[in-house]
């Protein structure tokens, strides 16, 4: 739930600010063609799926070998959260990252829920007939990893980045309100200017990102500006989501694998040591990490990802 874009982007901003500035392009539409160009290059082609409630779904895929799911967090895009991991990953696997509803191209005439958004990912998988993947979700996408792994026919293993599954409790979003400096979730992960966008950066990232004003107005636009009831019901729902999934029974899960950063601020690392005992599973902590473990880390993110699927 949160804002997964690509670790480089400020880097990229000192050495091509003179450009920008000069040319009148934008950067964050120059760093998406990039990263796109990049994927490309690598084999990876992007393809739309017509939803049957209506709506559309974006997706990428490239490599071969078993197939793995990377589903990416809130407020973010399948290339803006996994474009490190993608590049190295489809080495090994077939990987398919999509744009969730209401992210990025897609979009669905469903409620905007949990369940919805687990659908599309069932469609997603019947449309390339993938009867059993492995999975990653982090954060907003560990919900729907977990609500996926409650059909451990259809899921080989999983992996849970950032993500407590059923384990938050009001206090812990009370919490975390207190943290943000916000009065309700939804303020903190539907940005609705450029400065709540820096808010929320600084609540996802270990390292402070110094982000000038038409960079994140060029943020805002293009990841947090559409959709944004849509959003807000994603984040409200969660909890009424939170207490169907508490029922599942997970001694039947598949074997999963949790990945956690020892300064999250989103969800602290107390809830990722709860859902593994609840699981029954390892979690690995990375240090020096927060929130957005797969922009902060993608190398050691693929290289668990490639140990534990093998």
């Amino acid at each position: 739930m949160y804002a997964q874009l690509n670790r480089q982007l400020v880097k990229f901003i000192a050495l091509f600010l003179t450009a920008v500035m000069l040319n009148g392009c934008e950067l964050v539409q120059w760093k998406e063609k990039h990263d796109h160009d990049q994927l490309y290059a690598q084999g990876y082609q992007e393809h739309i799926l017509n939803l049957k409630e209506g709506g559309q779904l974006k997706y990428w895929i490239g490599g071969t070998g078993e197939p793995l799911l990377l589903i990416h967090g809130f407020g973010g895009t399948a290339v803006a959260t996994w474009k490190e991991e993608m590049l190295e990953l489809s080495k090994h696997y077939q990987v398919i990252a999509p744009d969730l509803a209401w992210f990025g191209e897609s979009y669905s005439m469903g409620t905007p829920n949990l369940t919805t958004q687990t659908d599309t990912m069932w469609q997603l998988l019947d449309a390339l007939n993938i009867e059993e993947v492995n999975v990653a979700g982090i954060s907003y996408g560990g919900f729907i990893t977990y609500n996926m792994m409650m059909q451990p026919d259809r899921v080989k293993k999983g992996v849970i980045i950032a993500s407590p599954g059923p384990l938050f409790s009001d206090e812990d979003l009370e919490a975390l309100c207190l943290r943000a400096g916000v009065e309700k979730p939804e303020q903190l992960f539907v940005p609705t200017n450029s400065d709540e966008v820096r808010r929320l950066f600084d609540n996802v990232f270990y390292e402070p990102k110094n982000m000038p004003d038409f960079v994140a107005n060029q943020i805002y636009s293009s990841y947090f500006s559409p959709y944004k009831n849509e959003k807000e019901l994603l984040i409200q729902s969660l909890v009424d989501d939170r207490a169907r999934i508490s029922g599942a029974n997970t001694n039947e899960f598949p074997p999963t694998m949790l990945i956690w950063g020892d300064s999250d601020k989103i969800f602290p690392l107390k809830n990722g040591i709860a859902l593994s005992k609840h699981l029954n599973s390892a979690i690995v902590v990375l240090p020096e990490t927060a929130h957005g473990v797969t922009n902060e880390q993608p190398d050691t993110v693929s290289k668990l990802l490639k140990v534990f699927i093998s």
